[in-house]
């Protein structure tokens, strides 16, 4: 039987060692039946990431980009090279990862099982490696788009894959044919968060979108952002309605809002609402997008769980 073709892509900006430690850990990675090309946009770094990479990991594609291309354009810039060496899966990834052996194969397994799927790996903080990370957004427009779990673990998710509304980019598995539907990722408006805009894109599209629950990928937690409010005004404007770049700046999330929500009218009325909640939890000291009263993931989707 010939072995599956599987394109890795990250794209990387000046962190050399975490790229080193991510690339180590794919070495690692049980390969029966697969073979496995890894290709790394390195936007600009100046940390010496590319030559650390080619000197201890040769084998891996290095493109070069000019640090303007941000995740969504240097995702983009790797699918479309991985898309020449005609793969049957395109595995896009985030270099701040750590993976268990078993768990390409077992993403691949769960897609080939489940026709028309992008699988999307079992993410946990790799500090408290029991805890769940960005995984299973839920929408609700009226406390302002998406909504993240705080409190699950491995043991209150689904022990089978379940279906999903959107799947976090640190780790996902899309069938080749996936692109040829639907294209790329839009760098245009959204030079960050490209996967919020393009994986409920796909699931209009016909594509389910499931979480392997078998595939663990263990993350570095996510450091708080700058607090705008705490900069000095001038660069709070620049920020807010010039860096349209930033994960801040309000048109592009705005964008963000438009392009990942169920309707745009939704997104429309879930930009503003966000504004309103976001005052209401900052003078309670309660995060934003944070789910209270959290059930177990388990019983929350237990309807979409698949069917074998």
């Amino acid at each position: 039987m010939k072995n599956k073709r599987v394109e890795i892509v990250a794209p990387v900006h000046n962190r050399r060692e975490l790229t080193l430690q991510c690339l180590k850990s794919l070495s690692r990675i049980d390969r029966t039946g697969l073979d496995v090309h890894v290709i790394i946009v390195d936007d600009g770094s100046t940390d010496g990431t590319g030559d650390a990479i080619r000197k201890e990991f040769p084998e891996v594609e290095i493109i070069e980009g000019d640090g303007n291309l941000w995740y969504t354009a240097g995702t983009n810039l790797g699918i479309e090279t991985a898309l020449k060496n005609n793969p049957d899966y395109v595995l896009c990834i985030n270099d701040d990862s750590i993976f268990d052996a078993q768990f390409l194969q077992r993403m691949i397994e769960c897609a080939e099982k489940y026709p028309r799927s992008v699988v999307g790996g079992l993410l946990l903080l790799w500090d408290t490696p029991h805890k769940v990370f960005q995984v299973s957004s839920k929408w609700n427009m009226w406390h302002g788009g998406w909504r993240y779990w705080m409190e699950q673990t491995i043991w209150s998710i689904p022990q089978k894959p379940w279906s999903v509304e959107l799947i976090s980019g640190n780790c996902i598995l899309y069938p080749v044919q996936v692109f040829a539907e639907n294209g790329l990722m839009n760098p245009t408006k959204l030079a960050q968060y490209g996967d919020a805009e393009f994986t409920p894109r796909i699931r209009k599209n016909g594509w389910q979108l499931l979480i392997e629950p078998r595939a663990r990928v263990f993350c570095q937690p996510n450091y708080a952002p700058k607090k705008v409010l705490k900069l000095p005004w001038k660069e709070q404007i620049n920020l807010l309605l010039f860096e349209k770049k930033n994960s801040h700046n309000l048109i592009h999330r705005f964008h963000f809002y438009l392009a990942s929500a169920p309707t745009k009218a939704q997104g429309f009325t879930a930009y503003w609402i966000f504004y309103l909640v976001w005052v209401w939890r900052r003078l309670n000291n309660k995060p934003v997008h944070s789910i209270e009263g959290e059930e177990d993931l388990a019983r929350t989707f237990a309807d979409a769980v698949v069917k074998d």
